[in-house]
């Protein structure tokens, strides 16, 4: 047995005994009375023959009880715990799920809670290193919490108070759940010796405990011993249907047209109805009831597969706004019920083409849906200011055509010919009679471009940075290449498109129409309002320290500063949702944060988990106490002695 609170127990039990002891010590108080005969009060007279203020102490029943009531309640404040463990002081690290899954409410109120409530039962079994033990070893835990990143939420201690706060303090996500960072974590805080650890070395090696459904998507490349890991699990039912895919474009001939793809999925056993409604900045725009086949369960060979059904939409919106799609029926898990796209106003490029004179190109860009095309020479170009060119902000994308500028302003370009300096690419000669012999056919630039035929006569050699996309190659070069620099996006064509052939082929008007489109996204498309759960917001272009106020989906908000290079970075985004970052002298942006993870969707929670080929099987039951608590008992036995007190005092005053 073992005390988990001793020092209150002994601060009550020097104040309440002394008092209940006083009382019984101390005289009672008489009033002084003239009287003709003190025959009838020979007891009183006794009493009143001693001066002093306090008497001997008698034998008393009602003393005795008092005592007894009184040291039992003591006890109980002592926090007295039977343990039934037996051994030396063992560690545990709490690896507990907090990710999109564990939000499901087919155990209530979450399965999240469930798995905290687990949690706090081992926490509470383990023993403690109080100085009024019957053993010298005592047990320690740590905590962690993980989705697709690992959170220590405490590290090693035998303090179950703070170990219980701080998993009351764990808050869910919608974030995917990979375990090998925790593991990792693990067993590199379970390896080092610290004060708390009893003596380090001579330990076993630290239980892994995971409280999870089993829905983690890295098991295959965790590598656990057979006994290292316990599986806890949490969860039900495996009955959902979820919005696992959503996509919204402007038609790019028709920039007032906007076309909407859904796919809605079943994860559970029985097809089901659901009507999926469609809105515009909380304007309802269309609603459809769809039926959603079962889901094909796993056997065998046969993997398994969720019943789908696709939706598509065609509507007119000539303004931005946010795109919602929802499905309406209720179920165990919530946020996969809708997913957000923030459409951006209808925009047509403005291109500035830098060339001596090309009608061929000229020709090409001009038969793409482009706002406006102006032409420049390269010696107008090199006399612009790249301040006030970037300041203006007139050009979503500028066509350089064999032409190396003196200097670059921020922009997005595309590149016949030379390399510009400046942007890490060399040229250190020149090739010839240079055909493609490959080509990444599914890049957007590059998507229904053949480029089978395609020769060039004379072409520059390129030598390309790591981080550089390499889209398309000649027998010696790579000929169509994407980079990233100086905050632009470059796309490189290595040759003199009047040195090729390839103004003849059809595939050079649908490269600038993909190469202008795949740029102008670069220059503020849709792609830059969408995220994933976890991934952060950033804003650029803003002055150093601004301050932005940052609104969550829960309507909560944060504020933030931008950094000294005029960046606003907000990493929060752990629910889905829309989120709104705006200043006093900028305009409202808005971020779709989605789910659209089949993995998270499919709620099932596992029998058993397979771990590097190590297969770990849920645990029977939920956690049990390895410690019996006896305050409860205490307080009994406390309350019993106070009732034979009151009896035996009421038979007294009636004898």
């Amino acid at each position: 047995m073992e005390f988990l609170t001793p020092l209150i127990g002994l601060y009550a039990a020097a104040a309440a005994v002394p008092l209940l002891l006083l009382l019984y010590f101390l005289k009672l108080k008489r009033q002084e009375m003239l009287v003709s005969s003190t025959l009838l009060w020979k007891r009183a007279v006794q009493d009143l023959q001693v001066n002093a203020p306090f008497q001997k102490l008698r034998r008393n029943l009602l003393l005795l009880l008092q005592l007894l009531a009184l040291a039992t309640i003591l006890l109980a404040l002592a926090g007295p715990v039977l343990s039934l463990q037996r051994g030396p002081g063992r560690r545990y690290v709490l690896l507990i799920d907090r990710s999109a899954s564990m939000n499901a409410t087919d155990v209530k109120p979450t399965r999240l809670e469930a798995a905290k409530k687990e949690a706090k039962v081992l926490i509470e079994s383990m023993r403690s290193g109080s100085s009024l033990s019957w053993r010298d070893q005592s047990d320690h835990a740590m905590v962690i919490a993980f989705d697709e990143r690992a959170s220590v939420v405490c590290s090693f201690t035998s303090d179950k108070r703070q170990l219980m706060a701080r998993i009351d303090a764990i808050e869910p996500t919608d974030g995917v759940s990979r375990l090998a960072e925790a593991v990792t974590v693990a067993r590199a805080f379970a390896q080092s010796s610290g004060g708390e650890t009893n003596g380090g070395s001579g330990q076993k090696p630290a239980q892994l405990v995971l409280f999870s459904d089993g829905r983690i998507a890295d098991l295959d490349g965790i590598v656990v011993g057979a006994e290292e890991l316990v599986f806890h699990r949490v969860g039900q039912t495996g009955d959902n249907v979820g919005v696992t895919a959503m996509s919204a474009r402007r038609s790019y001939e028709r920039p007032e047209e906007v076309e909407v793809f859904a796919s809605i999925e079943n994860f559970g056993t029985e097809p089901v109805t659901r009507d999926v409604q469609l809105s515009i900045n909380g304007n309802v725009q269309a609603v459809r009831s769809i039926t959603v086949p079962a889901c094909e369960r796993e056997s065998g060979d046969k993997p398994f597969r969720p019943g789908q059904t696709t939706l598509n939409w065609s509507l007119s919106h000539g303004q931005g706004g946010v795109l919602e799609v929802r499905q309406l029926g209720g179920d165990a898990l919530s946020c996969d019920d809708a997913a957000w796209s923030v459409l951006d106003p209808p925009k047509k490029l403005s291109v500035l083409l830098v060339t001596q004179g090309n009608p061929v190109l000229e020709s090409a860009l001009r038969a793409c849906p482009v706002a406006t095309l102006d032409p420049c020479t390269p010696a107008g170009f090199d006399t612009l200011d790249p301040a006030a060119f970037a300041a203006r902000q007139q050009y979503d994308v500028v066509v350089l055509d064999n032409h190396v500028p003196a200097q670059l302003p921020p922009c997005r370009y595309l590149i016949f010919g030379p390399p510009p300096g400046k942007i890490d690419v060399n040229s250190p000669r020149e090739l010839e009679n240079q055909l493609i012999v490959d080509w990444r056919a599914q890049h957007p630039v590059l998507q229904y471009v053949n480029m089978t035929n395609l020769f060039a006569a004379r072409s520059h050699c390129l030598e390309l940075p790591r981080d550089a996309e390499v889209l398309a190659e000649f027998n010696e070069s790579p000929a169509v290449a994407l980079l990233h620099r100086r905050g632009g996006t470059f796309v490189l064509v290595n040759f003199d498109i009047l040195q090729s052939n390839w103004p003849f082929e059809p595939g050079f008007v649908l490269f600038c129409y993909n190469a202008l489109s795949y740029l102008g996204a670069q220059a503020g498309g849709q792609r830059q309002h969408e995220r994933a759960v976890g991934e952060p917001i950033t804003v650029e272009n803003a002055t150093a320290d601004e301050a932005f106020t940052v609104t969550c989906p829960g309507g909560g908000k944060v504020d933030v500063k931008a950094d000294p290079g005029g960046t606003v970075r907000f990493p929060g985004t752990n629910r889905v949702g829309v989120y709104a970052v705006e200043a006093a002298d900028q305009p409202r942006q808005s971020f779709a944060v989605n789910l659209l993870e089949p993995q998270e969707s499919r709620i099932e929670p596992q029998e058993k988990i397979e771990l590097a080929g190590v297969a770990v099987s849920a645990q029977g039951q939920g956690v049990q106490r390895a410690n019996v608590p006896l305050w409860p008992l205490l307080t009994l036995a406390a309350l019993l002695f106070v009732c034979i007190e009151w009896l035996a005092y009421n038979l007294k005053m009636r004898i």
